[in-house]
């Protein structure tokens, strides 16, 4: 059974990956009400759903479509704590874009 590839970005990618699914590892800046301000090497509005529980400061791994307007929707929202290196993360996104073939079926696009 196969699922869904969901390729790991950050801001930098989000234009092309506009009406797919996508993690984005990142700082979560700010709270509004429905939506967050995540920082993912710039920064990410994410639509927040009722099962979000994101804290100011932590890192976040989100599972999300990205929209028109370059928005995360989010279909599931991980708090990782407040202990992350960013800048490993941002090294693995590099990594999985560089060389496509070994994390993704076919190569995967982007």
């Amino acid at each position: 059974m196969a699922s869904e590839a969901t390729p790991r970005i950050n801001a930098h990618y989000l234009e092309q990956f506009t009406n797919q699914t996508v993690r984005i590892v990142g700082k979560v800046l700010a709270l509004h009400g429905e939506t967050a301000t995540l920082d993912a090497s710039g920064s990410i509005t994410i639509h927040l759903n009722r099962e979000s529980h994101l804290t100011v400061n932590n890192a976040a791994e989100i599972i999300g479509k990205v929209q028109q307007d370059l928005s995360v929707k989010v279909l599931q929202a991980t708090d990782f704590g407040s202990n992350m290196d960013y800048a490993a993360a941002d090294a693995v996104v590099d990594a999985t874009h560089r060389y496509k073939e070994i994390f993704y079926e076919g190569g995967g696009e982007g």
